[in-house]
């Protein structure tokens, strides 16, 4: 599993008056309706986060964030961020709605993926693992839209694939 950012370590404030880093974030993500999940097109971690690069530290190192976590303090500021974890309540782990989100505890968020990840049909159990879960979802957006296609088709057929018991878990939140 991938180590996760430090929100304490990483100048949250810095990246997000950068407009720059913000315009970076944005030709990322893929919005669609309101209520729908937005899914990131570029980096993606094993575990189903997205990546972005903003910038280098002093020791030469590249910094690299959680999408989500970026799009978080782009939303909601930088205050509650250190220190926890955000969640995402449509358990899409690319998903960059901000009205998925929610702040709270790492074992907050263990709790849900462990008591999610065995119900049928849902985003969590993808027999794919979140990571070939969001490479699937990411590719066919990309390739529906480089042919013109229908992207929320492609979106459908990508989420089915994962799931060969064809069986349907709405959210529960």
């Amino acid at each position: 599993m991938a180590a996760q950012t430090n929100a304490r370590q990483v100048p949250w404030d810095a990246l997000i008056t950068d407009q720059r880093i913000v315009g970076r974030y944005w030709e990322k993500v893929y919005r669609r309706d309101p209520a729908a999940c937005w899914y990131w097109l570029a980096s993606i971690s094993d575990t189903g986060h997205g990546k972005l690069r903003c910038g280098s530290r002093s020791d030469g190192t590249r910094r690299v964030v959680n999408a989500h976590q970026l799009g978080w303090a782009i939303h909601h500021g930088t205050g509650d961020l250190a220190g926890r974890v955000v969640r995402h309540t449509c358990d899409e782990s690319s998903c960059q709605n901000p009205d998925h989100w929610l702040l709270g505890e790492r074992l907050e968020n263990v709790a849900d993926f462990l008591s999610r990840r065995v119900l049928t049909g849902h985003p969590l159990a993808d027999e794919r693992g979140p990571h070939g879960r969001a490479v699937a979802i990411r590719e066919a957006i990309k390739a529906a839209l480089a042919e013109e296609a229908d992207v929320e088709a492609a979106i459908g057929a990508a989420i089915a694939a994962g799931n060969s018991s064809k069986a349907v878990q709405e959210g529960l939140w």
